[in-house]
């Protein structure tokens, strides 16, 4: 059985909650134990999984967050930095499903994050799934 960890940057709670929810019942579908923690934003989910990562405590992660497009060019920031800082963790090893939402408007995030509908939290903790069968396949 893997731990997995649910990195959550929780802005917008009504969002979250789904996608913590598909988040949550693919790990347990799987068979696996998870534990969530909060941070303060998006930028924020690529260095907590680094220092959870560190610990040895979790086996693959989830990054699950919202970011909507405002008037100013900080959307891009959060949304490409972000997904780097992910991205090189991956190319390092570690095994992680992100469902970090980067959409225009909350009507997109809501069928995006709906476990009924897109539910992008489910296929986040799949993929972290299938990145930690593949870690496990070629060795870390």
């Amino acid at each position: 059985m893997a731990k997995f960890l649910i990195v959550e940057a929780r802005f917008y709670d009504h969002l979250n909650d789904l996608l913590l929810a598909g988040a949550r019942a693919a790990i347990k579908a799987a068979g696996h134990d998870h534990e969530t923690v909060t941070v303060p934003g998006a930028l924020e989910i690529p260095g907590a999984i680094a220092l959870a990562d560190q610990s040895g405590d979790y086996d693959g992660y989830v990054a699950i967050g919202v970011v909507i497009r405002g008037e100013t060019y900080h959307f891009e920031i959060v949304a490409g930095e972000s997904a780097r800082g992910i991205m090189a963790l991956t190319m390092d090893g570690v095994a992680i499903g992100n469902g970090i939402l980067t959409v225009e408007n909350e009507a997109q995030a809501l069928v995006r994050a709906d476990p009924a509908q897109k539910d992008k939290g489910g296929e986040a903790a799949k993929a972290a799934l299938a990145m930690l069968a593949l870690r496990d396949r070629f060795g870390r």
